[in-house]
């Protein structure tokens, strides 16, 4: 799919929840420094043409006071359940034996 390089039917039907986390937190760190950068530079645009002084009236003090991404919000660390890791461990664990009987 597009932007992962899935095809659609592995995509939909064959990762699990926690992959689909993990390709979403990869997508939003490979586009963060972009996405920053124009939160930045509208902030500086605004101040500019409005005036901060008439920012600073209307509530805008900061370029996070504009949109708010979710790496500026603090977060709590994630718990993967004991299921997940013992179905990550199983597939692992089928991998390797599969590469193993296929050097043999």
């Amino acid at each position: 799919m597009g932007e992962i390089g899935f095809p659609r039917r592995e995509f939909l039907h064959d990762i699990t929840w926690w992959e689909v986390k993990s390709i979403i937190r990869g997508y939003n760190n490979r586009h963060r420094n972009l996405w920053s950068a124009n939160r930045w530079q509208t902030y500086n645009l605004m101040c500019a043409f409005a005036g901060s002084k008439a920012l600073a009236e209307s509530g805008i003090h900061k370029p996070t006071d504009l949109i708010v991404f979710p790496w500026d919000k603090k977060k709590e660390p994630e718990h993967i359940s004991q299921q997940d890791i013992d179905e990550l461990q199983a597939e692992i664990a089928a991998i390797n034996a599969q590469q193993k009987s296929s050097e043999e």
